[in-house]
């Protein structure tokens, strides 16, 4: 007797537990082999491309190429099923439930994670292969297509959750793989790049000074010429920053003057 086809997956996360999670869970499955983990979209990109999978587990909060930009690389014809991987809020869960095969809000258990394995195996059946193009390349549009900015950011931090409006956010600067949100006297990190935070910024209110720095413009109270064609920008709070020479052309258009 013929053994049945074994489905092909990848799992794609910069965090080794999580990637050991969802590789430990799919050992239990009889009929699903994974055949390569990617710490980072890259990686993915080049390995979805080359291995061809069934099946991909897609974390979304990846610094450098997230899981959208993974998807808008490859195009959905070249995508297999996707089950979108995220730690993050209902504003980003409800986009990847219209468009993903499924989504896994981490911490999921192993039902959450069946329920979501199914719905793929049931989507990759041959007539089920066109409803995931359509769904994908929907998902593609919408990334290019202008997007609203999220009116509040969600923090994790010692157990805690905060809420933070964009209008309370003095500064940003990046610290690595995050972003250090600055608000009044209280800093909070957010898992995010900065290209990746300047699409959720209210582009009316920040303005990005630095590659390193966004500012609220209403913050700012005074701005001083430095060297080279930068300029010191001054906070209400007597913060200084810096605005590079290759970024001060943001400014003039947001207060209506020229520098």
């Amino acid at each position: 007797m013929t053994e049945a086809k074994k489905l092909k997956a990848i799992i794609v996360d910069d965090e080794p537990p999580a990637r050991n999670k969802i590789h430990e869970l799919l050992k239990m499955e009889p009929d699903i082999e994974v055949i390569d983990e990617c710490s980072n979209g890259r990686e993915a990109v080049i390995s979805i491309a080359t291995n061809s999978p069934d099946l991909v587990f897609l974390d979304i909060q990846m610094p450098e190429l997230d899981g959208f930009g993974v998807v808008e690389a490859l195009g959905a014809e070249r995508l297999p099923a996707v089950i979108f991987v995220t730690a993050y809020d209902h504003y980003a869960v409800q986009a990847f439930e219209v468009h993903a095969v499924d989504y896994l809000l981490k911490p999921f258990d192993r039902q959450r994670f069946q329920t979501a394995l199914g719905r793929a195996k049931e989507h990759l059946q041959v007539n089920q292969r066109d409803k995931i193009n359509q769904q994908l390349n929907s998902l593609l549009r919408q990334l290019k297509s202008p997007k609203p900015q999220s009116e509040r950011f969600v923090v994790k931090s010692g157990g805690r959750v905060f809420f933070l409006k964009n209008d309370e956010i003095d500064w940003i600067e990046a610290a690595g793989n995050y972003v250090r949100l600055h608000v009044g006297t209280e800093t909070h990190l957010l898992r995010e790049t900065m290209n990746a935070i300047q699409k959720k910024l209210d582009s009316g209110r920040f303005i990005r000074i630095h590659r390193s720095t966004f500012v609220n413009i209403e913050k700012i109270k005074e701005l001083q010429p430095w060297f080279h064609g930068e300029y010191v920008v001054i906070l209400r709070d007597g913060t200084q920053l810096t605005m590079s020479r290759s970024y001060r052309s943001n400014l003039p258009e947001l207060l209506g003057t020229t520098l």
